[in-house]
């Protein structure tokens, strides 16, 4: 598939979903490397209280752009691939703007694997240094 066909599947698996409602959108795809990139708005609909990024919000788009870059990178038509854990550090806060978060494989085992998702802000500072576990698993007929 070719970047712009692969940012059009991510962009339809976002409708009518937390996705959708998060306003995340993918942005980039480096087919070679395997990583997958997606964007959110830092709003008042994604604060906490007290005016910053809220780290649910964070987390949400973390486990978003690592599950569909197992969608993309692993073999979806074969197999159902769930996440098993996610964490996250919160290292900086962000009140406006967007926050960009970048997937990448730290391990690629056949059943289960390994993410590392980096959350920068505009200016590509780190936000969030987030880690999502993934079990790949047959499909049943």
């Amino acid at each position: 598939m070719t970047k712009e066909a692969i940012l059009q599947v991510c962009k339809k698996m976002c409708e009518h979903t937390l996705m959708e409602t998060l306003e995340i959108e993918f942005t980039d795809v480096d087919i070679e490397n395997e990583t997958l990139t997606a964007s959110m708005p830092v709003t008042p609909k994604v604060h906490q209280p007290d005016g910053v990024l809220h780290g649910g919000a964070t987390a949400a788009l973390a486990e978003s752009v690592g599950s569909a870059a197992c969608y993309i990178f692993l073999d979806a038509k074969n197999f159902m691939i769930r996440g098993i854990e996610i964490s996250a550090n919160h290292l900086k806060s962000v009140k406006a703007g967007k926050v960009h978060a970048t997937a990448s494989f730290v391990h690629k085992g056949r059943t289960t694997q390994l993410w590392e998702i980096k959350v920068v802000n505009d200016e590509g500072v780190l936000i969030s240094q987030c880690k999502l576990s993934t079990i790949t698993l047959p499909k049943r007929s």
